[in-house]
Parts: structure tokens; sequence; C-alpha cells
């Protein structure tokens, strides 16, 4: 994985890894087990895959300042991105054919605990 190459690049890529670190534990401790991070497709990148029992879930991270502005900066082209990706990532791993599926989002905001939105893109 190549790094930026700017200070300020480099402070978002750092804050941006540990959001999902961050995000990745939460899961782990609702009983999922990770199976990928950072995944790039042709589709777009997967911040999370995780699965727990018969269902594998697709999960975008959103770090802010505050969770409010964590949630506002969800976007449907997200939901889109995150989707056609999902699509790809089950065609390159066939052994996950037939499980449920979902679209997630893990919020998280300095001091405040992560908060875990299933199937957040569904109502879009």
């Amino acid at each position: 994985m190549r790094r930026p190459s700017t200070p300020a690049r480099r402070a978002a890529f750092t804050r941006g890894v540990d959001a999902e670190a961050m995000a990745a534990a939460l899961l782990e401790g609702q009983g999922f087990v990770i199976l990928a991070k950072r995944v790039r497709t042709a589709r777009g990148e997967i911040d999370l895959v995780a699965r727990r029992a018969d269902l594998v879930i697709f999960v975008e991270v959103k770090a802010r300042g505050t969770l409010v502005r964590a949630a506002e900066s969800l976007l449907p082209r997200q939901r889109r991105r995150i989707a056609g990706a999902a699509e790809i990532f089950l065609a390159d791993n066939p052994e996950l054919a037939g499980l449920d599926m979902r679209l997630d989002v893990v919020l998280i905001a300095p001091g405040r605990a992560p908060q875990h939105l299933p199937g957040a893109f569904e109502a879009e």
C-alpha cells in the first residue's frame, strides 16, 4: 500500500487506519470475525468485511469531529460504491455465496464510543 506524500494526507491516512481499527475492535466485540480490511476493487474500497454466523457485512467507517458530523458525511454515492465493491468481493470469494449480506456503517468521533449502524444504507 502506497502512503500519502504530504504531511496532511499522511495524518488523514493515519486517522483513517486508526478509526478502522477501532471499528474492527467494536465488531469483534459483537462476535464478528474480520475477513478483510481496506479491500480495493475496480468499483471502490470497502473499509471492513466481517462475518458472524450466516451474515456478512460490508462496513463503511466514518470518522469526524462528532458523531453527528460523521453521520452527515454519508452519501448515496458511497452506498453505490460499497454495493458495487461488495459484488466484486463476493465474486472473488465464492465460499460466501448464499450467506445473508448487509451494508453497515461505523461512526467514530474523539471521546465517544464508536457507533455501529446495521443496515445504515438500506433506507436509500
